[in-house]
C-alpha cells in the first residue's frame, strides 16, 4: 500500500496497524500539508492577521514560519503524550472551548497593543530577542515606535511576530480531525515516545511549509497598487490590529459558549469530503469565515479607505500617490 493509499484509508477510519515507521512519518508530513492548506480555525485567522500586518510577501512568509514553529513544538509534545496514553484526557473532555478562550485572549492582547500603542512585555522577551533578534529584525519590542499615529518621517510600527510564536504553541492544543489521527491512530503505533514525538514534528513541518506559502499569499493581498510603502504599512497594521482585536473577542465568546455547551460539537452538516476540515461545516467553519472573511475582509477594506481618502495621503517625499496639490495661486481680485 502506498503512502497516499494509506492516508486515504485513515480518512476512511482504517487502523494504522502494520504501517512502517517511514510510512507513518510520511503520512504525518502529508497531514501537515493538508492541515496548513485547508481552512482551520486554529491557523488561518492567526496567520492572516500577522501576515497582512507584515505588509510584504517575505514578511508574510516569516509570519507563517514563526506561527508554525511554535505549533510544531506543541505537536511534538502532544503526540508524545498520545503515545504515553495521556491523550485519553481528550477522549473524556472536550477542550476545544478552553483552547478557543486561550487563543482569543492572546489575539485580543496583540490587537490591543497595536491599537492602543502600549507594548506587551513577556517574561522571555529579552532571551527571545537575543536568540532571534536577527530573524525578527524590526519586529522586536525595542524597535517599536511610540504612539498610535505614525509621524510623517517614520514607518508604522511592525506587528509583534513573537506573539505569533506564542499563538502557534497555544493554538496547537486544539484537537480537530488531523490531530485525532495523529494522537489516537498514528502515535500509538510507533515503538517509543521519541518516534511518537517525531511524527508530531513531521506534522508541524508540513503545516509550516503551507503556512509559509499562505502567509506570503495573505501578505500579498495587502499590497495595493499605486500606494506608497507608508500607506501599505498603514493598511497592513490597521488590518492586523482590528482582525486580532475583534477576532480575539469573537474567539473568546465562541470559546465560552463551546466550553459551556460542549454538545454543540455534535451539530454539523456533512460535505461528503473525507479530508478533515473539509468533511463538514460546523461552528469551527463558521469561526474561520467570520474572523478571516467578515472581520478580516472588512478591516482590510476599511484600512484601505482610510489610507487613500483625501487628507490621509503619504508623507512628502514618500513617492506614493497622495491627494492632489492645492492651488496656491492668489485669487483674482
Amino acid at each position: 500500500m502506498s503512502v497516499i493509499d494509506a492516508l486515504f484509508a485513515l480518512f476512511g477510519g482504517s487502523s494504522a496497524a502494520g504501517l512502517s515507521i517511514p510510512v507513518i512519518l510520511a503520512i504525518g508530513f502529508l497531514l501537515g500539508l493538508l492541515h496548513g492548506a485547508t481552512p482551520d480555525e486554529h491557523t488561518w485567522p492567526i496567520t492572516f492577521s500577522y501576515s497582512v500586518g507584515s505588509y510584504s510577501s517575505r514578511g508574510g512568509a516569516r509570519a507563517g514560519l514563526t506561527f508554525s514553529a511554535g505549533f510544531t513544538v506543541q505537536r511534538s509534545i502532544l503526540t508524545a503524550l498520545g503515545f504515553l496514553g495521556l491523550a485519553a484526557v481528550y477522549t473524556a473532555y472536550n477542550l476545544d472551548g478552553y483552547v478557543y478562550l486561550a487563543v482569543g485572549v492572546v489575539m485580543f492582547l496583540a490587537g490591543w497593543y497595536l491599537l492602543r500603542g502600549s507594548d506587551i512585555h513577556l517574561p522571555l522577551d529579552r532571551g527571545m530577542e537575543r536568540l532571534f533578534g536577527r530573524f525578527f529584525r524590526g519586529h522586536t519590542h525595542h524597535t517599536y515606535l511610540a504612539g498610535t499615529a505614525p509621524p510623517p518621517e517614520e514607518k508604522v510600527r511592525a506587528v509583534p511576530l513573537r506573539m505569533a510564536l506564542v499563538h502557534g504553541f497555544v493554538a496547537g492544543w486544539g484537537v480537530g480531525g488531523f490531530a485525532a489521527i495523529l494522537i489516537f491512530v498514528l502515535a500509538p503505533q510507533l515503538p517509543n515516545v521519541g518516534w511518537a514525538a517525531l511524527v508530531g514534528t513531521m506534522f508541524g513541518l508540513g503545516t509550516m511549509v503551507m503556512q509559509i506559502l499562505t502567509g506570503a499569499l495573505f501578505a500579498r493581498l495587502a499590497r495595493m497598487k499605486r500606494l506608497s510603502e507608508v500607506q501599505i504599512q498603514q493598511i497592513g497594521r490597521r488590518t492586523a490590529a482590528r482582525t486580532l482585536y475583534v477576532g480575539g473577542f469573537v474567539f473568546i465568546i465562541v470559546g465560552a459558549i463551546v466550553a459551556a455547551l460542549p454538545w454543540l460539537q455534535g451539530y454539523y452538516v456533512s460535505t461528503g469530503n473525507p479530508v478533515p476540515n473539509l468533511n463538514r461545516i460546523d461552528y469551527a467553519t463558521v469561526l474561520v469565515v467570520l474572523v478571516v472573511g467578515v472581520i478580516g475582509g472588512h478591516s482590510l477594506w476599511k484600512a484601505y479607505r482610510e489610507a487613500v481618502r483625501p487628507g490621509l495621503g503619504p508623507p512628502q517625499g514618500s513617492g506614493g500617490v497622495g491627494p492632489p496639490p492645492k492651488d496656491e495661486r492668489a485669487p483674482p481680485r
